[in-house]
């Protein structure tokens, strides 16, 4: 199943490597050290998902340990691991976000980011920052690499992705800022949350 919009998906995690461990448990794929999120106090592991996508597990960073003030995705407020949200990659970010805007829906103000990989590769991006994008997380933010290296590039492990959808209370209030930024998600009733699939060693696996 192809999702050509798609850049990566975000599952937040209040103790990384719990949950590190129970996706290698489960799909018998280990996730690769992404890096480390600087004054931000997180870090990640990453897995491929196929093309030019990947799944990112973010969760806070022990070598951070004494960072105050809330981190990514409030991921020391979780119980457990959930995805939050995603991204995509439009040709032109700029462009994107204003015909988001023109469209009724501010995706937010683009900023740039960087990190670096285990083996010390600068990698550098921009994104839309979420400030007054839907709560729920199910609108993606937007990003662009620039000529940095995608990270679904660099050698990760890979667990294909399977299927993607999400739930909502009222999907026809998402759908349209969906639209406004160009992104498509088969979406449902229910309490807001995500689902994916991926295919593994050990056959399909869904994360809710």
């Amino acid at each position: 199943m192809s999702h050509p919009q798609l850049d990566h998906l975000v599952l937040a995690t209040p103790d990384l490597a719990a949950t590190v461990e129970d996706f290698a448990r489960r799909t018998g794929v280990v996730p690769a050290p992404g890096g480390v999120h600087v004054g931000l106090g997180t870090r990640n592991t990453l897995v491929a998902l196929g093309g030019a996508s990947y799944l990112e597990i973010i969760g806070p960073d022990p070598e951070q340990a004494a960072y105050k003030g809330p981190r990514p995705f409030d991921v020391d407020l979780l119980a457990g691991p959930r995805t939050v949200t995603w991204a995509i990659s439009p040709p032109d970010l700029d462009a994107a976000v204003e015909a988001a805007r023109e469209q009724g829906y501010d995706p937010g103000a683009v900023r740039a980011m960087s990190r670096r990989r285990p083996d010390g590769t600068l990698l550098e991006w921009r994104l839309t920052d979420g400030e007054g994008a839907h709560p729920s997380g199910l609108v993606p933010f937007l990003i662009d690499w620039g000529s940095t290296v995608h990270p679904s590039a660099s050698g990760l492990p890979t667990t294909p992705l399977l299927a993607l959808s999400a739930r909502a209370p009222d999907p026809d209030g998402i759908r349209p800022l969906l639209a406004a930024v160009g992104a498509t998600l088969d979406l449902t009733t229910g309490p807001v949350g995500f689902s994916f699939t991926v295919d593994s060693p050990r056959g399909p696996v869904t994360f809710g």
